[in-house]
């Protein structure tokens, strides 16, 4: 088979997505992928539809008992990348919720009914793969994110400010230190909102629809645990300095912490989620 779809993918390449033989006609696609096991890139002709204004792929292996190739290599890494014949785009894979899998697959089958034949071949239920292309012109719930942290990290910088200022006595003590108390309890509160709703919302969405970014979800809520308690301590640290029982040079190394922390965190999950978030529909 390797070498047939090699002879394929040479045939599509050279005419520029126009194939002639047992392929006249049909409408099909160079979907890229990263192997789950190799880590190689792995490129294999696909027939797709557009549904909805999406463009779905179904991973039916000709109604095989197993999952293609492919498929296994999205669910490790969504980023995949598209050949029409005109143009290649990068794009991310996402697998869609059961009922909405049902309602596109009900869809595929009325345009093509060769799929229900290759459903009705095996117990497995066929997967269906919505194929959402990156296209940076387009904002998205991901740049929105990489907004928040934006936001958060010019308040962290502010709060570290106002400490520099009362260990250096620039500034009226009693001021600032009420200050310092009101900004440091908004701040928190907003990092905790933010956190929860990624917690409660954005990350179990993304585990559902893009599920090679598990690990990923996983380590960034560890990381709002840790974070959590470095913010708590912060709180604690401000009260305990308003009523002259905390050490300032201490406040100030544990908000340096707590910005090592946030930053290591913020540059991962741009680093691993932005791209997702970006296809992904709000609501």
């Amino acid at each position: 088979m390797t070498g047939f779809n090699d002879q394929v993918i040479e045939e599509f390449r050279r005419s520029k997505g126009k194939l002639g033989g047992m392929f006249e006609g049909w409408r099909l696609i160079l979907l890229t992928t990263t192997g789950a096991n190799t880590g190689a890139r792995r490129t294999n002709p696909l027939g797709y539809l557009e549904i909805d204004g999406k463009t779905v792929v179904v991973a039916s292996n000709m109604g095989a008992p197993a999952h293609p190739g492919w498929y296994h290599n999205i669910r490790r890494d969504h980023r995949v990348t598209i050949e029409t014949g005109s143009e290649t785009y990068e794009a991310v894979a996402a697998v869609p919720p059961a009922a909405e899998r049902d309602a596109l697959f009900a869809k595929i089958v009325a345009a093509e009914p060769g799929f229900a034949e290759y459903q009705a071949k095996t117990t497995r239920v066929l997967p269906v793969v919505i194929l959402h292309r990156i296209d940076d012109r387009v904002r998205g719930l991901g740049d929105f994110l990489v907004e928040v942290h934006d936001w958060l990290r010019e308040e962290l910088k502010t709060l570290r400010a106002g400490v520099d200022d009362i260990v250096a006595g620039r500034a009226d003590t009693l001021l600032m230190e009420k200050s310092l108390r009101a900004h440091c309890i908004s701040f928190c509160e907003a990092l905790t909102k933010h956190h929860t709703g990624e917690d409660m919302g954005a990350f179990p969405m993304l585990a559902q629809r893009f599920p090679a970014l598990g690990p990923v979800l996983t380590r960034l809520g560890e990381d709002h645990v840790v974070v959590a308690g470095l913010q708590q301590r912060i709180r604690e640290l401000v009260e305990g300095y308003v009523h002259g029982e905390s050490d300032p040079a201490r406040l100030r190394d544990e908000f340096d912490a707590l910005a090592g922390a946030l930053e290591a965190h913020f540059a991962h999950e741009e680093r691993t989620v932005v791209a997702a978030l970006n296809v992904t529909a709000p609501g």
